[in-house]
This record gives C-alpha cells, structure tokens and sequence, in this order.
C-alpha cells in the first residue's frame, strides 16, 4: 500500500514509518500537522498518485484539538474514496459522525492505546484500502450515546443492537457469527430485522448495511 502518515510526535511518526516500510509498504509522506497533510495530499492528487490510505492523529499543531478530524473532513470531501484512518489516544465524537456520514465505506478509527498488535494495525489498513469500515469497539460505544433516542434504535432487541455495534466495527456477518456463537443464517435474519427496524429500503442492496451502520452512530 501506499500511505500518508500525519502524526505530531516526532518518535511515534518515524516510528510508524520505519513498521509500515518494514511490511513492504511504501510511506510516500509523512507530517506533523493537518495544514502540512491538507497540503501534501493535495500535491499527490494533482499527480494522480492519492495514497490508499492516510494515517491520521486527531489532537495536533496548532490548537492539539481537532485538526485532524477537520484534515480528514476536507480530504474527504476532495477525494471520496480515499481511505482515512484516525489513529489517536482519544475517543472525539464531535466531527465524527459528520466524516462517516459523508460516506463510511474506507474510514477507520482506532485508539492507539488499544493496539496490541502489529497485524490487527497492519489488517485495518487493509481493510480501509479496500473501503470497509474499521471503528475500535470503544469508539463505537462512545459514538452511540446520542443515537439512544432513534426510534427505530428503540425497537430493536439487546441482540440486535450487539450485531449492529459489530457491523458497525466493520465485522463481516460471517465474523459476527463467529463473535456471538450464531449460526451464519442467525445472524442474517438479525441483520434483516436490523434492516426492517430502521425503516431501510430492500433497493438500497448492499447500501443498507452503511446506512444502518450510520443511523447507530449519528448524533
């Protein structure tokens, strides 16, 4: 793959190149701010050559607040398919649900506290280069808190909202069953229902699970 880090901290950053080069990727940029990534990725778009994905800590210079959220909304909206992945030590809601609104598929956040292992990191990337969605269950759990009120949320049984909270990690149904110790055709039927409950089109396809995923994160 090709990436582009944005990564404040001098150690964590070389660090973070000198694993992904190790694995046989190809690090074509990386920069301590989100103005510096704005700007590089830009340069590389206007070359035809967008890296696959873009490895994004949320607090850096100047405020150490949101600027890598707001880099990674307005990447986004330059460049929809390409994959972004907040990695941070914090859980930030506020801008969030607003980057998986403008389409979910290719974006991952992970808590870099709750990386344990190298493969787990080097598969999410994998993941979001290929457009699936990748949240840390401790993100999904914070990003729910305010989708308590959807009506259709209300509806669905403690089973369903736990095959959601899954989908919304970005599991396969085949890895849900897996989880839950469901057979495949349980979980389909949960997934139906999920679908059912939240008022979501059979002509959406397979777009239903990115909608569903998305009415249990908004805000």
């Amino acid at each position: 793959m090709r990436l582009v880090i944005a990564e404040d901290s001098v150690i964590l950053r070389d660090g973070l190149v000198a694993l992904l080069t190790r694995r046989g990727h190809e690090v074509v940029a990386a920069v301590g701010d989100g103005d510096a990534l704005v700007a590089e990725v830009g340069r590389l778009a206007t070359l035809g050559e967008l890296p696959d994905v873009v490895i994004i800590d949320i607090r850096m210079p100047p405020t150490f607040t949101d600027e890598g959220l707001r880099a990674a909304l307005t990447l986004r909206a330059a460049s929809p398919g390409l994959g972004v992945l907040l990695f941070s030590q914090y859980v930030e809601t506020r801008f969030v649900s607003e980057l998986l609104t403008g389409g979910a598929e290719g974006v991952g956040y992970l808590l870099k506290d709750r990386v344990a292992d190298v493969s787990e990191f080097l598969d999410a990337l994998t993941r979001i280069a290929a457009g699936q969605t990748v949240l840390d269950p401790e993100v999904v759990s914070q990003l729910m808190g305010a989708s308590r009120s959807d009506d259709g949320l209300a509806r669905l049984t403690p089973r369903e909202r736990e095959v959601l909270e899954l989908m919304a990690q970005g599991r396969s149904n085949t890895a849900i069953a897996e989880n839950l110790f469901l057979s495949y055709g349980a979980v389909e039927k949960n997934v139906t229902a999920i679908f059912g409950k939240l008022g979501l089109p059979q002509d959406a396809g397979d777009h239903r699970r990115v909608l569903a995923v998305l009415r249990y994160l908004r805000d």
